[in-house]
């Protein structure tokens, strides 16, 4: 179940410039566009909640995962380019944790039930490969490569049957996990 009063509280700044420095832009919730309010981001402060930040519109392309601190040069730290154009606010979850992944697209092949964080799918499941989801409860990140490393997406509650849609060709993931509340 998710509050979504508790929700209303997440806030993000962004700044064009190192250091907190430059023309800012505050956002307490999604903006699928932000190209119109900055030209460029090198810095942000997270005061509340946590956010998925893209570098494509429309919530597309590469995705980090930011909680509440500062990072004061965070593009150069996690070698994003300059070109932060959308953001997701994450909703404080409360309750279990539960995904369905899937070996192939539209859910096909292999199914395993997740209710905690698994760091490495060969190892626990012997599944080559994780290419469709339905998350049922929580919300989750998931990882190209074991370990939590690598190109990140996040899953929120629903049926997600193709990753290519979602601006993720060709990738298979191989590790998920659960966003718990500390980012609050």
């Amino acid at each position: 179940m998710t509050s979504t009063g508790m929700n209303t509280m997440s806030r993000i700044i962004f700044y064009e410039d190192r250091n907190f420095q430059g023309r800012s832009y505050e956002c307490m919730s999604d903006c699928p566009n932000m190209s119109s309010y900055l030209s460029r981001c090198h810095s942000c402060r997270v005061e509340r909640g946590c956010f998925m930040v893209y570098d494509r519109t429309n919530y597309m392309g590469n995705q980090y995962f930011l909680r509440r601190g500062e990072y004061a040069d965070y593009m150069s730290m996690m070698g994003m380019s300059d070109t932060i154009r959308s953001c997701r606010m994450i909703p404080m979850h409360r309750g279990s944790y539960r995904m369905r992944i899937y070996e192939r697209e539209n859910f096909g092949g292999q199914m395993y039930e997740l209710m905690d964080d698994c760091d490495n799918i060969m190892d626990r499941y012997r599944m080559s490969n994780c290419m469709s989801c339905n998350v049922m409860d929580g919300h989750w990140l998931m990882y190209e490569q074991p370990h939590y490393r690598g190109r990140m997406m996040y899953m929120w509650p629903g049926e997600h049957r193709n990753f290519t849609s979602m601006g993720f060709s060709g990738s298979r993931f191989m590790s998920m996990r659960r966003i718990m509340d500390s980012c609050y």
